[in-house]
């Protein structure tokens, strides 16, 4: 009977010097594979971990436009500029905004 079954899921940390690490690094990159999580330490202190890599999730652009067409739904806008995520020049709060344009009525 086990009485602490949520005690096995826990990850399990080690540290260990730059020494050993050295020495035993593919040792340490298997343990991290298997769910260990590694810190490594210079003088007693956390310099570095070895964890293993995970996949970086996100957003699957082409999936979601199938699932538009599917249910009939034309996409609005299809294109993203490459610089999207660019860093904004120093001065961009500085500028003014620029006027909306007027739209006539009737």
């Amino acid at each position: 009977m086990k009485l602490w079954p949520h005690v096995t899921t826990m990850i399990h940390m080690s540290n260990v010097s730059i020494r050993e690490a050295k020495n035993h690094f593919t040792e340490l990159v298997r343990r991290a594979e298997n769910g260990e999580r590694i810190t490594v330490t210079r003088n007693g202190k956390p310099v570095a971990d070895i964890t293993v890599h995970k996949k970086k999730g996100g957003l699957n652009l082409e999936a979601g436009r199938d699932y538009l067409l599917s249910k009939g739904i034309e996409p609005r806008e299809s294109w993203i500029s490459p610089d999207f995520d660019d860093p904004l020049p120093e001065d961009f709060l500085l500028q003014p905004m620029p006027e909306p344009p007027q739209r006539k009525l009737g």
